[in-house]
């Protein structure tokens, strides 16, 4: 089985420094390897959830197929309370999201962010 490189981007909006924690030592488990960028606080966009967030990239390697690694994901976000009716109220308690695996943008308009932009610039020095 080949390895493949992902780029995550975990997200929270309330208890943010606690959920991310507990993200960081999860995904820990799921990938040894994992590197994490830093924690930066960013408004939220539009008028729909709560501001601030707390945003993080997360670069790992696997042997997971991309729908593993999102199920994973997924689970993480339950393990940590998140419910679908948070997002009504303006709540994220905790997203992570898969944005690429090995060279294909699985979420071309998150990669466009700015707070993203500049993170991959100072995570992933030329």
């Amino acid at each position: 089985m080949n390895q493949h490189s992902c780029l995550l981007c975990l997200g929270s909006n309330l208890d943010r420094h606690i959920h991310l924690e507990a993200a960081r030592k999860a995904l820990t488990i799921i990938f040894p390897t994992i590197r994490f960028g830093r924690e930066m606080t960013t408004e939220a966009i539009g008028n729909t959830f709560l501001s601030p967030f707390s945003n993080q990239l997360a670069q790992c390697e696997t042997m997971l197929s991309p729908e593993e690694v999102r199920a994973a994901l997924k689970q993480i976000e339950k393990d940590n309370g998140r419910m679908p009716e948070d997002k009504q109220q303006g709540i994220v308690k905790l997203d992570i999201d898969l944005l690429m695996y090995d060279d294909t943008i699985l979420k071309p308009d998150d990669m466009n962010k700015e707070f993203i932009q500049q993170e991959l610039q100072s995570f992933f020095p030329i």
